[in-house]
């Protein structure tokens, strides 16, 4: 068993998807963990949607561990340096920053070139998917690299070296997802000094609220999806890449991951964990090896 007692984290971007799947996860390995994003129960984002921080810090609670819900802008460095001043004082330490922050979906224009897609909201995708980071860490990494052994975890969609390969969707989106991959190289590097270690990581085809919403299922019914999209058999719980990085985040020899970028898949075989249905669906390999090559969906050998 995954155990993270004592262990403090900052989940930033814990609203829903993989950053509430993440949060979860390492709340029921015994973490403290601070929740952090836009959407409240008095106040929602842009997004207008029903997820907010306070329930994901309430699953954490249930889920075995202690979730704290701070409402936070990370484009704003006072509200974050607010947070973190916090955890100081709360806490005392920060062991496991994970960076999820995005807050695109609604911004982004699927394959459209750069002439074509709107220039404000391609620059704002931006701010939202690398600033929020750059931010973040300019305030928590003073902290959590006060004590050896701390762990910073940027998520994205794709491994370096499928999105170092593919052009993803249009160059707004690429470049959001490739900037957490050098991000993580980055503060590996700024970090070897201080016994800290940082990774990339990837979940799979996510069956977050948003897409579950986008096909029309409920997690109960989510393979009802696949007459309309096969190759949605493929899909992972946002629980899945959470007992990925909540293991990590466990692992004594974390540090040989330092500066890697991985994935849901590649972490469940390395630690041994499984999504809730107990499969172990490893979607980087079958994006390459099935989708992409234009075969027909056939997940055997993937999950």
């Amino acid at each position: 068993m995954t155990d993270l007692s004592g262990c403090v984290a900052l989940v930033a971007g814990a609203t829903r998807g993989a950053g509430r799947g993440i949060a979860v996860e390492l709340g029921a390995a015994g973490a403290t963990v601070w929740c952090t994003g836009r959407s409240t129960r008095e106040r929602r984002s842009e997004y207008r949607r029903p997820e907010t921080i306070e329930d994901t810090a309430d699953l954490v609670t249930a889920a075995g561990g202690t979730g704290i819900a701070v409402p936070t802008d990370h484009l704003d460095p006072d509200a974050v340096a607010a947070l973190v001043a916090r955890i100081e004082h709360e806490q005392g330490r920060l062991d496991v920053l994970v960076n999820d922050i995005w807050g695109g979906e609604l911004l982004v224009e699927w394959d459209v070139p750069v002439w074509e897609h709107d220039l404000a909201n391609g620059l704002r995708t931006l701010r939202l998917a690398i600033d929020t980071h750059l931010v973040t860490a300019h305030h928590a990494l003073p902290l959590l690299a006060r004590r050896p052994g701390g762990l910073v975890v940027e998520v994205t969609d794709g491994t370096a070296e499928y999105n170092a390969a593919q052009y993803r969707l249009n160059v707004y989106y690429d470049l959001a997802k490739i900037a957490p991959i050098r991000l993580a190289r980055s503060w590996a590097h700024e970090l070897a000094g201080h016994g800290g270690t940082a990774v990339a990581v990837t979940p799979g085809w996510l069956r977050s609220e948003m897409m579950l919403e986008h096909f029309g299922v409920t997690e109960e019914t989510w393979r009802d999806a696949l007459d309309g999209e096969p190759h949605f058999a493929i899909s992972e719980t946002p629980r899945f890449v959470g007992r990925g990085i909540a293991a990590l985040a466990a692992d004594p020899a974390r540090h040989r991951w330092n500066a890697a970028s991985t994935s849901s898949g590649e972490l469940a075989r390395a630690y041994g964990v499984d999504d809730l249905d107990g499969s172990r669906p490893d979607a980087w390999r079958y994006i390459v090896e099935v989708q992409d090559a234009g075969r027909p969906a056939d997940v055997t050998g993937y999950r």
